[in-house]
């Protein structure tokens, strides 16, 4: 076969070309991506931005408007009652003068629950304004953030932005967890009232106590309790004192042993603290206490709080700077006065406490230690905004000033408070207790069994005050 000139040089052609790709050890190719990179920085904007939002909006800012609403709502609840309160003041019986005094006072204490409600209305309306502001500004960023996340959704075929979030998640809430595991829980920082290591005054129990003592209804006015320092041998001894002249003085204390001699009315004798009754240093008034063994009490006719020693049987005085006495500033209710309580004693887990009222404070209550030595001094006093003739009675519980009203004749309320240590009044207490007759003539507190002893009408009781 002849090959043709053609063919010879087109083969000599391909053979080079064969042996070269013979001699290749492998083969490449290249890869057109058509596709998109996926912007990691992007979302790292997005989560970014989601932090500082979450940081920006707390739960306590959330709860600020909550809060306030129920206080608001609150003070208006008693905004009301404190009005129809007024009202039937208005329609109640009585002098001219007791009548405008009542009204003066009533809208005294319905000027101060405008007062914080208006305060309340103001810190409202600052929350509403700083939340509008951040509403505004975190509705734009949420919406921005929602755009993003939706065009980077395009990018998530795999589901790459869903699992890093759950991740996220899971790392945060094992941190958390080991974290709670190790915290040691933060001491609690709420106020104690005054110095009292009891906690608040939460409740009044009782009566625990309620008898006649031996002089039947003879005597309506008188105090009774027990030493909160009592002198050696006496720690359960009671002590009684009646006003047995014109149910305003007194010139004796009677012992009793114990609680049950008390009431089958076997006393363990009297002590004299003058032969005559009425005159000086006797006792006028109801609202004595008994502090470590000695009585302290409103001297007779005169502006002086009186110590007697029982004893060296001597009797120390100090005056009270301003006091309204002889009836002056006396406890009262709508109904009436109780004569010649212008002078209240009280002892708490500090020592004794006095409470009267000066025309400088305008009849309000006033409040001071009594330091005890030689001779008692006065030491630190409180004015208040507490009118006395709005309080039936007062006592003293760790450093803490405690008013009672007349709600009517089987009911009392402890409604106002003064924090010594703050200075802080408050006429919300709203802790009510049953009376077993109308009339409360003294009360008095005693840190050792914290009971308040009562004399109501003749008769003595005492309830158990709760704290927490």
């Amino acid at each position: 076969m002849k090959i043709s000139p053609v063919s010879v040089a087109i083969v000599s052609m391909i053979l080079p070309i064969l042996a070269q790709v013979q001699q290749t050890a492998g083969c490449t190719c290249e890869i057109d991506n058509s596709g998109l990179t996926f912007p990691q920085s992007r979302l790292l904007n997005v989560q970014s931005g989601a932090s500082e939002c979450t940081k920006k909006i707390t739960s306590q800012e959330m709860s600020d408007v909550d809060i306030l609403l129920d206080k608001l709502h609150y003070r208006l609840q008693q905004l009301e009652l404190d009005v129809l309160k007024l009202e039937e003041e208005d329609d109640s019986d009585g002098s001219a003068q007791q009548a405008d005094l009542y009204k003066a006072v009533s809208l005294r204490i319905i000027e101060i629950e405008l007062a914080e409600i208006q305060d309340l209305i103001i810190k409202l309306n600052t929350t509403n304004t700083n939340h509008q502001g951040l509403s505004k500004d975190f509705t734009t960023k949420l919406q921005n953030m929602k755009t993003e996340m939706e065009a980077l959704e395009k990018f998530d075929r795999t589901g790459v932005v869903e699992k890093e979030k759950v991740n996220k998640q899971l790392q945060k809430e094992l941190v958390q967890c080991q974290a709670d595991l190790q915290v040691t829980p933060a001491p609690s920082i709420e106020h104690v009232p005054g110095n009292c290591p009891h906690g608040h005054l939460l409740n009044v129990t009782g009566p625990n106590t309620y008898t006649a003592t031996e002089y039947g209804t003879s005597y309506p006015f008188g105090a009774w309790g027990r030493d909160p320092k009592p002198a050696a041998g006496k720690e359960n001894w009671y002590w009684l004192v009646v006003l047995t002249s014109s149910s305003v003085y007194s010139n004796f204390i009677r012992w009793y042993s114990s609680h049950s001699t008390l009431v089958v009315g076997s006393n363990a004798g009297d002590v004299i603290i003058a032969s005559g009754n009425p005159t000086t240093n006797t006792v006028q008034g109801p609202n004595v206490v008994m502090y470590g063994d000695a009585l302290y009490y409103g001297c007779y006719n005169s502006p002086n709080l009186c110590r007697f020693n029982m004893t060296a049987r001597t009797i120390t005085t100090v005056a009270l700077p301003n006091v309204g006495y002889n009836n002056k500033f006396p406890f009262c209710h709508l109904g009436a006065c109780y004569t010649y309580t212008d002078i209240d004693v009280a002892t708490d887990e500090s020592g004794v406490w006095v409470v009267y009222a000066t025309a400088e404070n305008f009849g309000n209550v006033v409040l001071s230690k009594v330091e005890s030595g030689i001779t008692p001094l006065l030491g630190r006093t409180w004015n208040t905004s507490l009118h006395k003739r709005t309080v039936t009675n007062t006592f003293v519980a760790c450093g803490v000033l405690y008013a009672t009203r007349f709600l009517d004749k089987d009911t009392e309320e402890i409604f106002y408070s003064l924090d010594t240590v703050t200075g802080q009044e408050r006429y919300d207490l709203n802790l009510r207790f049953r009376k077993m007759s109308t009339n409360i003539h003294s009360l008095n507190y005693n840190p050792n069994d914290r009971q308040l002893y009562m004399y109501s009408d003749a008769y003595v009781l005492s309830y158990q005050l709760v704290f927490g």
